[in-house]
């Protein structure tokens, strides 16, 4: 049997288990959260390094993009430098291919007209793939990298003054404590609701739904959410929300959509290669063959 960990910076109250079948092989699939603690994660990492097949790092990103420019974010590299035997992925490797491809299946499968389709996404460096999707099938988009990250009220609308923006920054954001970036721990389980106006003027809600729920207002009628990584309880807090569709770029493993981080992790497992390695026919493949495709949830 093989086994998936993903050690996450995340809070322990999303922790999620699962056994499943591939290719006539059970494997077991876990998210541990460690609850920000940056430290633990570390300890438990090395801990279950060579008794799991590959670990997913959850929580937390290890390369942020500005188009082909990739940024290693400093505590992310603390984070994979635990790991000497087993492989270990953030799933921005699976997320320029899974999530290109969400957004096609938006407009093939779902007939959602992408042009001129007014998109906010909580963070281009983060879902780079993503943002080349919706940039090249028309979508307005808007992209909230300043205002969710650092809280500076400024919207990037173009992906070229994304990746200039991402050129100035990332060398220094990168270096951050990612706490400050991103919700971690108790954090991802309060609200502060902000920014309203970029929520009301969208049509499409898109990327990490730990990002977006933090900002989201209490009523977001109407709305499509194209995210992952969403509990059962997450998925009945966007209908109270009064959410539309939601769309998640990774499959529902017993009610729980799992980070690309965790995906990624699967596939490399099964792949028998390293992660760096995989191309993106492989990972393109490797979906086909395991039949991974969106999620899609009509909440109205």
């Amino acid at each position: 049997m093989k086994r998936i960990v993903s050690v996450s910076l995340g809070s322990s109250k999303r922790d999620h288990r699962v056994e499943l079948e591939f290719f006539g092989e059970k494997v077991t699939v876990e998210r541990i959260g460690t609850d920000g603690d940056l430290a633990k994660a570390i300890r438990m990492i090395k801990e279950l390094d060579g008794q799991v097949d590959a670990f997913g790092m959850g929580g937390i990103d290890l390369y942020l993009f500005a188009g082909k420019k990739r940024y290693v974010v400093r505590d992310a590299a603390k984070l994979a430098r635990a790991a000497r035997k087993s492989p270990i992925v953030d799933g921005s490797g699976l997320k320029n291919t899974l999530e290109r491809r969400v957004v096609q299946f938006l407009d093939e499968r779902l007939n959602i007209d992408l042009k001129g389709k007014k998109v906010l996404m909580a963070s281009g460096v983060d879902r780079f793939g993503m943002a080349q999707a919706f940039s090249l099938a028309g979508a307005d988009l808007v992209f909230a990298d300043l205002i969710f990250a650092l809280g500076i009220p400024v919207p990037i609308k173009t992906l070229s003054g994304l990746e200039r923006l991402a050129r100035t920054f990332l060398p220094v954001i990168t270096r951050m404590p990612f706490k400050l970036l991103y919700p971690t721990g108790s954090k991802q389980e309060h609200d502060t609701p902000k920014y309203a106006k970029y929520y009301e003027t969208a049509e499409i809600i898109a990327g990490d739904f730990l990002y977006l729920k933090k900002y989201m207002p209490p009523s977001i009628t109407g709305k499509i959410i194209v995210t992952n990584t969403v509990t059962a309880a997450d998925l009945e807090e966007l209908k109270l929300r009064g959410v539309a569709l939601l769309v998640t770029s990774t499959p529902e493993f017993s009610g729980r959509s799992f980070g690309t981080n965790v995906i990624e992790a699967l596939m490399v497992a099964f792949s028998g290669k390293k992660p760096g390695d995989l191309s993106e026919n492989d990972y393109l493949q490797l979906l086909d063959q395991l039949k991974f495709e969106p999620r899609v949830v009509r909440l109205r």
